[in-house]
């Protein structure tokens, strides 16, 4: 056989590796197609993994503790402004109370909670 022949054992190999190599990409790139959300698709948006445990948050509010507090307990002190940025927050593994503008998860509540409707 030639081996500039379409049919010659080099050329097969090499078809049937480059094959298997597209084989591999197809499938790696239709795995992250089915991982990834388009907005307005049919496809539903994934649900984030379940938290082990929420964070345990304590606040300082007119001079007393408060606490433990989730997220939806912040929210409620944030819409009924009995919380600002210099309220002081703990939580475990804080070695001391802190202001809640020094405190990145309690911040990340604050900031995607909507401000109240006023009529």
């Amino acid at each position: 056989m030639n081996d500039n022949n379409f049919f010659s054992v080099d050329r097969l190999v090499e078809f049937g590796m480059g094959m298997a190599m597209a084989q591999q990409m197809v499938n790696m790139m239709n795995q992250s197609m089915k991982q990834m959300y388009v907005p307005g698709s049919i496809q539903s948006m994934p649900q984030p993994a379940p938290q082990q445990q929420t964070n345990i948050i304590y606040l300082g509010i007119d001079g007393k503790q408060v606490g433990p507090l989730n997220e939806s307990d912040i929210i409620a002190l944030v819409n009924n402004r009995r919380i600002n940025k210099d309220t002081l927050a703990w939580m475990p593994g804080m070695p001391a109370w802190k202001p809640i503008e020094q405190v990145p998860e309690i911040l990340k509540i604050i900031a995607l909670t909507p401000p109240p409707i006023n009529s």
